[in-house]
């Protein structure tokens, strides 16, 4: 991990990591965090593969809102009827997460939504990529809500829901 954050960034390792030529899990996943919207907006892009076959997997700094509209802008080659689709969906997903015991009761850790369309405008979402999700011991819950602090296993799902639905709000003409 220490190989690959210097790859990225060769001053991001602190003095003590130099010298260890080491980097702790934690402190990597964290410091990567920061360089996507990860860490300011609670959700980030892994790819985008569009209509005409054309697939990008380059947003790894892809960080603040304008830079995450012109991607979705993009992706939906500015088809406000899919991007209205997408907020709805979102809206939907959300209402069912937060009034899941099931949800309440898991973190959910490297899950992905994926978003697909088509010519016709018809447009969905789906949660994929559970394998790191795990069961809260009884009777913890989570809000997914709450910043992450070392030890609370929140993993801010539904924050970057919130933020995620915002974009689209201030993307979209009122009706």
């Amino acid at each position: 991990m220490y190989e690959k954050m210097i790859a990225v960034d060769p001053d991001a390792p602190t003095e003590e990591e130099r010298v260890q030529q080491a980097v702790l899990k934690t402190r990597y996943m964290q410091w990567r965090e920061t360089l996507s919207s990860t860490a300011t907006l609670g959700f980030c892009i892994e790819g985008i593969k569009k209509l005409d076959g054309t697939c990008n997997t380059n947003f790894k700094r892809t960080k603040y809102k304008d830079e995450i509209i012109q991607a979705l802008e993009d992706f939906v080659d500015n088809n406000m009827l899919i991007l209205r689709s997408y907020q709805q969906r979102l809206k939907e997903l959300r209402a069912v997460l937060e009034k899941s015991d099931f949800f309440k009761a898991h973190e959910v850790v490297g899950s992905s939504l994926l978003f697909i369309h088509d010519l016709t405008g018809k447009a969905g979402i789906w949660m994929i990529d559970f394998g790191k999700s795990v069961p809260m011991p009884p009777p913890l819950t989570l809000d997914h809500r709450s910043p992450w602090v070392e030890g609370n296993r929140e993993d801010g799902y539904l924050w970057g829901l919130d933020n995620f639905i915002d974009i689209l709000a201030n993307m979209l003409p009122e009706k």
